[in-house]
């Protein structure tokens, strides 16, 4: 049995023998209800909510908004839970709320966004991935492929962590790129991709930073002015779609950061710490991982499922 098979079994068996009052746990998260990326968030939260008892309540705003973010905040410390995660898209909007909840005493663990300020806000540790050196590997591996111009579509303008991702991808690429901002809507990112492609034909690489509402919609756009297979593709981010076009070659790579763990681990993490006082020492990477072609055909049907 390997060490991190080991101390998995570990986690599930102190979950197990929790006591029966269930801690509070309350989720705050940026992401839209319509963004399949954080359902997959959740799932993983509710999993961790079966394995441990925890009450888990997730909530995030309608649009991407920090002002309803930072209200959701308050409203949860204002219900003294025993540990709350978040998102922090915007440290600067989100610090003084981040500040009462731990001024209150409660334990706070952010995910996803927000690792790189994570630390001077007090949050006690981070799940995710580093996004700007992520983007830097997508930079450099799109680069090896050949790309020489490319765009970076940003459907979330505002959220700090999109823009990490295309400044470094910007910097691994090496060649031109243009960041094309969009709405958190499929049909004007597959209009927007369309038309940059039609006004300038060098653009031989698009990065979209999610699957569902970017990737998608940005193969659907390569094809529709006829470049498949000359333009290189590559998302933030998995969908079921999205690595059946890597897996058949129309797409070139995904890049996971297994959000199931950004919902799940936290919660685990805050109900073992109210529970047993434990509580990981510093940081825990859940990304990236790229999705290549040959790998793409196995992990589709976990992501059909909503796990990754």
């Amino acid at each position: 049995m390997s060490n991190f098979t080991k101390a998995a079994s570990l986690i599930v068996g102190l979950a197990i023998a929790a006591p029966a009052a269930a801690q509070n746990i309350i989720v705050v998260a940026h992401g839209q209800a319509n963004d399949p990326f954080w359902s997959v968030v959740k799932n993983g939260a509710d999993m961790a909510a079966t394995h441990t008892g925890a009450r888990v309540d997730f909530r995030s705003p309608e649009t991407f908004d920090m002002v309803q973010m930072s209200q959701l905040i308050d409203a949860a410390v204002n219900q003294e839970p025993d540990g709350l995660v978040i998102s922090i898209p915007d440290a600067d909007a989100l610090g003084p709320s981040i500040a009462r909840a731990i001024q209150a005493g409660i334990p706070v663990i952010s995910m996803n966004s927000g690792g790189d300020v994570a630390a001077d806000l007090g949050v006690l540790l981070h799940v995710g991935q580093d996004e700007y050196t992520s983007g830097k590997i997508a930079g450099e591996r799109l680069a090896e492929m050949g790309g020489t111009t490319g765009i970076c579509v940003n459907q979330e303008v505002g959220n700090v962590s999109l823009d990490q991702r295309c400044a470094g991808f910007a910097e691994g690429f090496g060649g031109s790129v243009e960041v094309i901002p969009t709405l958190n809507d499929p049909a004007e990112v597959r209009a927007k991709v369309q038309a940059a492609l039609e006004s300038n034909p060098d653009v031989d690489t698009i990065m979209a930073l999610g699957a569902t509402l970017v990737g998608e919609p940005a193969i659907e756009a390569v094809r529709t002015v006829g470049r498949a297979g000359e333009v290189n593709i590559a998302t933030f981010d998995l969908s079921a779609g999205f690595l059946e076009a890597v897996a058949a070659g129309d797409a070139a790579f995904a890049i996971d950061q297994q959000q199931f763990l950004q919902g799940y681990l936290p919660v685990v993490f805050l109900a073992m710490n109210a529970t047993y006082g434990l509580m990981p020492g510093g940081d825990v990477p859940s990304g990236p991982n790229l999705v290549m072609q040959d790998q793409a055909g196995m992990v589709v049907e976990m992501s059909a499922m909503g796990i990754r």
